[in-house]
């Protein structure tokens, strides 16, 4: 199972670095990375970025329900990833201390902080309905598409 999510993975890289090969614009990557994201990956009901902007996260570009505009540094499972610099990987977010629950349908989430120059400027957030959903093939595979974007990010910001 954990080799086979890894191909799931490596093509899902392939598909984003594709998606965003020639394009410049950081909001149009995001947006198709959440799509991207949203409609391949199964059991998820939210996939998107936030922004850091004046110390603070600031929505951008997802894919699900409406979600919480602003979330300070270091409060739910997003500002803890900015806060500590670590993906946040969440098998049940009811007992995360100070979980944010935009949608009450979500139970467990994974938050990949997005760098720049090494200095965070977003988190890729993802939420299922399922409870532990997300396990350590997941954090690779995403880890590893988020390098991409970081990568074209090197190459247009």
């Amino acid at each position: 199972m954990f080799a086979e999510k890894l191909d799931f993975y490596r093509t899902l890289t392939a598909q984003a670095q594709a998606l965003i090969a020639d394009e410049t614009d950081l909001i149009a990557n995001m947006a198709n990375l959440s799509a991207l994201l949203f409609n391949e990956m199964p059991d998820l009901n939210w996939s998107g970025f936030y922004i850091l902007r004046q110390g603070e996260l600031v929505l951008g570009p997802f894919q699900g329900k409406p979600a919480c505009v602003r979330i300070p540094v270091g409060k739910g499972v997003c500002g803890t990833a900015v806060a500590t610099g670590e993906i946040q990987l969440v098998k049940d977010v009811h007992e995360f201390p100070g979980h944010i629950a935009c949608d009450a349908a979500s139970n467990s989430e994974i938050v990949l902080p997005v760098r720049l120059r090494d200095e965070i400027i977003a988190v890729l957030d993802i939420d299922s309905p399922s409870l532990a959903r997300f396990d350590d093939a997941d954090q690779q595979g995403l880890a590893a598409l988020v390098a991409v974007f970081e990568d074209r990010l090197e190459q247009t910001l």
